[in-house]
């Protein structure tokens, strides 16, 4: 199903070590608002939506993939040259203690991602709300964490993971339309 093409979606560029705004990024790595959630949760409602729009969740669940690879890039490089004890004014000291600068699947308080993040009701209009929804959150998580950064490279790939999160948000309304059409069409048997 997947053709990997080892090469970043969008360039990732960090001026400078900032352990800190790694803590926050993880938030998006491993939060229940992430990339990692946001790909499981589309590759697994696939198997009960519609085959008119299935082809969007394969298609957006994939890309989330390639945005978590992208946060990970970013924390990585925000982290690398990071003393252990810059890691542990950024709040970051427990992880180093359990993982080193290895990334593990946690939100930007420590805690570990857990599969409660991921919903899937099984109602195709109520499963694409709910993926609306996550575009939506994590669209404004994007935000915050650009408010919060001072490095202009890296805030250029967050403005496009930011807007990809809103056309994905787009898609999903326009396949609830979809749905909604079909299923209010009067059915002659």
């Amino acid at each position: 199903m997947w053709y990997y093409e080892k090469k970043l979606q969008y360039p990732v560029k960090v001026r400078d070590c900032n352990p800190r705004l790694a803590k926050y990024l993880i938030e998006q790595y491993g939060g229940a608002d992430g990339e990692l959630a946001a790909a499981l949760r589309y590759l697994n409602q696939r198997y009960t939506i519609p085959d008119k729009v299935v082809g969007l969740l394969n298609d957006i669940g994939t890309e989330e993939f390639a945005h978590l690879e992208m946060i990970a890039t970013m924390v990585y490089k925000l982290t690398k040259d990071a003393t252990p004890e810059q890691l542990k004014e950024a709040g970051l000291g427990a992880h180093y203690a359990n993982h080193d600068r290895a990334l593990f699947y946690q939100n930007a308080a420590g805690d570990p991602f857990t599969a409660t993040y991921i919903q899937a009701k099984g109602d195709p209009i109520a499963d694409l709300y709910e993926d609306i929804a996550a575009e939506e959150k994590a669209r404004a998580t994007y935000q915050w964490i650009i408010n919060m950064s001072d490095d202009p490279e890296l805030n250029d790939s967050l403005k496009f993971l930011r807007e990809r999160e809103v056309i994905h948000s787009l898609r999903f309304r326009e396949a609830v339309e979809i749905l909604k059409d079909e299923r209010d069409r009067k059915k002659i048997f």
